[in-house]
């Protein structure tokens, strides 16, 4: 019978390759750690009767680091400022809502006045002479008759301001019209103003037409 290659080898002095040790049995007892190096009981909830150990957490300061504590002196005066700027916020808040008011008073009592003049002016298209006053802080002109500008001059007529229009109305719509508007009041001539009080009553005062004011 022909020896395996086996027996030859051993005949020639080979020995067979040791056997590895058998591994030692695992322990059911003790909990193995799972992968990651903690323990299989990490995580679970405490068993009663055992008190929990909490981690210690360092006191927490209250003011950041360089914070400088207010004063009482410095608490004052922040609400000082705070009080002046509510207060200063409600003028400014109060002195628009006057503002409108008064505007949309304005725009009332102008549309009551037009409405109150329709069919009340006195312009007369054929009127030859100027009557120059100011209005404004500027010098205005409206033309007038011969007749008419004597009634002006006396304080029978009057002049008004209306959408930029200078109308000539009598004395007792005069007084009406300033009552509802008393900003639309143009020219109020008092007969017994002297030349320096009314320069421009003098028939004789002419301003040249081509003059810029």
């Amino acid at each position: 019978m022909i020896n395996s290659l086996r027996d030859q080898l051993l005949g020639l002095g080979f020995k067979d390759a040791p056997k590895p040790a058998p591994r030692p049995k695992q322990d059911a007892r003790k909990p193995q750690a799972p992968h990651g190096g903690k323990p299989a009981h990490a995580g679970r909830p405490p068993q009663p009767g055992r008190p929990q150990q909490r981690p210690h957490k360092p006191a927490q300061n209250p003011h950041k680091p360089g914070q400088k504590k207010m004063s009482r002196e410095d608490i004052d005066l922040a609400k000082a400022y705070a009080i002046r700027a509510q207060r200063e916020k409600e003028e400014r808040i109060e002195a628009e809502r006057l503002k409108q008011e008064e505007a949309r008073l304005r725009r009332e009592a102008k549309a009551k006045l037009e409405d109150f003049l329709k069919d009340k002016a006195l312009n007369a298209a054929e009127a030859e002479h100027v009557r120059h006053f100011e209005y404004g802080g500027k010098i205005k002109r409206v033309h007038v008759t011969a007749e008419q500008l004597k009634a002006l001059n006396a304080g029978e007529l009057g002049v008004l301001q209306m959408n930029g229009r200078y109308l000539l109305v009598d004395a007792a719509t005069l007084a009406e019209a300033e009552a509802i508007f008393a900003q639309a009041v143009a020219l109020k001539v008092d007969p017994n103003a002297t030349a320096e009080a009314d320069p421009y009553s003098d028939p004789a005062y002419q301003v040249p037409d081509d003059l810029v004011w």
